[in-house]
This record gives structure tokens, sequence and C-alpha cells, in this order.
């Protein structure tokens, strides 16, 4: 029976070699997804800075099979150490990398993948912000527009300008 070997159980050797290989695969994928994401969350940066909706609108459906994609790998890089007896972590990570001969290799990718995905969520923070200040901006403008609020006026000497009577703009 392969595997046992004075009355212990022991994994395949052949297991092994199979889930670190299939997981540098997995890592050099999605590092290669990770850096187009990366790319689009950028030009997003850039359509939303422009207020471009028709370019914003393209870029959001071009990451969207990304994003699929690497929560795909992913699920299947926990279950590849799941498998491999291991926990679906950083330490079942290392513990396979300790007895593989692409260990050093796993352990780079996965950590340049890391980064990668950090730098996304970073950029994706940012848009988020700026989404936000535009809104806050449109709100402002509409209120405006509609008679709700008005922009804060001042006199010559720096005080708040008291208006008499506030009107929409279409009335003024």
């Amino acid at each position: 029976v392969q595997g046992l070997r004075w009355g212990c159980w022991t994994p395949d050797p052949q297991e092994p070699a199979m889930h670190d290989t299939a997981l540098l695969d997995l890592f050099i994928s999605d590092i290669s997804t990770a850096e187009q994401l990366l790319e689009l969350i950028d030009n997003e940066f850039q359509a939303l800075s422009e207020r471009d909706l028709t370019r914003l609108d393209s870029l959001l459906s071009e990451k969207q099979p990304l994003l699929a994609l690497l929560q795909q790998h992913g699920s299947e890089r926990s279950r590849l150490l799941q498998d491999a007896g291991l926990s679906a972590d950083r330490d079942g990570l290392t513990a396979l990398a300790g007895n593989s001969s692409v260990g050093d290799q796993l352990l780079e990718r996965s950590e340049a993948l890391s980064t990668l995905l950090q730098r996304c969520q970073e950029g994706n923070l940012r848009n988020g912000r700026l989404i936000r200040a535009n809104q806050a901006s449109v709100r402002s403008v509409l209120g405006i527009l509609r008679g709700g609020e008005t922009p804060g006026l001042y006199d010559s000497r720096g005080s708040a300008a008291r208006i008499a009577q506030q009107r929409p703009l279409s009335e003024a």
C-alpha cells in the first residue's frame, strides 16, 4: 500500500508535487490577473476624474471577469492546501513550501500576489473616495438648483452674508 511505512501513514510522495505545482501555476496566473486589475483600477480613477461615464462603464465590465477569476483561483488554492491536509492560510502554504522543490517560488509568488492585491484594494478605496466626493458635489449643486440649499456667500469683510430671501436659481 502506497504511503504505509513502519506502521504510520505518510502522504503519497507524488501528492505534494501535484499540489505545489498547481498552486504555483495559480499564483503565476493570478499575478497576471491582478496586474491587469490594477491597471483597470488606475484607468477607472482617471475616468472618474474626467467623469467619463462611457469609459467607466466599459472599465467596470472589464473588471468583473478578473474579479471572478481571482475569487475562483483563491478558492482553488484553499482547496489544494486543504486536500494536502494543511490549513488554507499562510501557515499551510509555508508548511507545503517547506517540503517542496518549488517552495521558494511558492512563497515569492504568494508575496507578490499579496502585494498586488493590496495595491488593488488601496486603488479601489481611492476610487471610492473620489466617487463619494463627486456624489457630494452633485448633491450640493442639485440642492442649489432646487432651492433647498444656498451656497455660503461672504461679504466684503469675509463674514457670512445674510440673504434676505432664498429662491431657487430657476426663479432668480
